[in-house]
């Protein structure tokens, strides 16, 4: 078996007020549920929005420091994510299909190393 991050984007905007329903909610409540039954969900989390992280640098001297915000200035953020414990490829794209229409958003899924 093998890990998988299954990741959950959006636009750096995203705003879980306006862009979710209760229909959405129902939809990833009922894929964790599956996710649990099937005996593959190892851990899952929603992430703040990209505003509140704190990113560390490291300077030319060594020097360690912090900025507020995100590292990467991309329009679109990992907003939250699953790991799953799977046995190939295949079997993590079907989840990541499950997700794309859970979350109604866009789904990267990558193996852990």
């Amino acid at each position: 078996m093998t890990l998988y991050l299954v990741a959950i984007h959006h636009p750096d905007n995203y705003d879980p007020g306006v862009s979710e329903d209760a229909e959405m909610h129902q939809a990833i409540d009922a894929l964790n549920d599956k996710m649990v039954a099937a005996g593959v969900r190892i851990f899952v989390g929603g992430l703040q929005p990209p505003g509140r992280a704190v990113s560390l640098t490291m300077g030319m001297a060594g020097e360690v420091t912090t900025v507020q915000g995100p590292h990467l200035k991309t329009d679109e953020q990992v907003g939250g994510f699953w790991v799953l414990d799977l046995p190939d490829l295949d079997t993590a794209l079907t989840w990541g299909r499950k997700a794309v229409l859970a979350c109604r958003a866009p789904v990267e899924v990558r193996a852990f190393n």
